[in-house]
């Protein structure tokens, strides 16, 4: 079988959430980090035959990216086949107890606030963060004012802090913390949802979604 462009990227992104993978018979990839604060989860095209994990994902793409686009990947019972017909690897699976590995259950997106974020504002409050060394991102908003997403250190009084304001207006006062190295989404535009737990990050183009947790001095109303 071949393993699309798309399908690679995502599993690069997947990596830096967690270095190691199971995936499961069927279309959807899931990976939950070691401190299990952020879940992501996708649909992607290729139907894969059987469970299988990989202990060290970065260097399987990296073994993947000797070939071309032309590759084939042959998924056996103990290893995968990777070749284009005058080169090949053969990549060993791990033991599925080595990674760890989402729970079966899927989450609850029922939500107490909920909007749009675009690719720009994502885009801008990341740089924003990335910029300043800010280790925060707050969602919040007082109620009355449009919603505004800032880059910051909530322990700092008086850091540098960057903000975005988002198509969105709240009649109850929020404020949601994230860590800014738990937001590890695909660059896109996103329905955000946000609950007292954490915030649902859903692609608005393709079948992903990312749930991040919130951090101490979150709340609502």
């Amino acid at each position: 079988m071949k393993i699309s462009n798309e399908t690679l990227t995502v599993l690069k992104n997947f990596s830096s959430i967690n270095t190691g993978i199971a995936v499961k018979s069927g279309n959807r990839l899931r990976t939950i980090s070691p401190q299990k604060n952020i879940l992501a989860e996708c649909s992607v095209p290729e139907n894969f035959q059987a469970d299988f994990a990989i202990y060290d994902l970065n260097q399987f793409l990296g073994a993947v990216s000797l070939f071309d686009e032309s590759a084939s990947f042959d998924f056996g019972d103990l290893n995968v086949v990777v070749g284009n017909g005058k080169s090949k690897i053969k990549y060993f699976y791990a033991d599925e107890s080595m990674v760890i590995s989402p729970p079966d259950k899927d989450l609850p997106t029922d939500a107490d606030v909920e909007f749009e974020l675009s690719s720009t504002n994502l885009k801008e409050v990341l740089r924003g963060a990335s910029v300043l060394g800010t280790p925060d991102i707050v969602i919040q908003s007082d109620g009355s004012n449009p919603t505004v997403i800032t880059a910051c250190d909530i322990k700092n009084d008086t850091s540098n802090t960057f903000d975005v304001s988002v198509e969105h207006q709240s009649e109850v006062p929020f404020k949601m913390v994230f860590k800014t190295e738990n937001l590890k989404m695909l660059p896109g535009a996103y329905n955000v949802k946000l609950t007292s737990r954490y915030g649902l990050f859903t692609s608005t183009k393709v079948d992903l979604r990312y749930f991040v947790a919130v951090e101490t001095g979150s709340t609502y109303g």
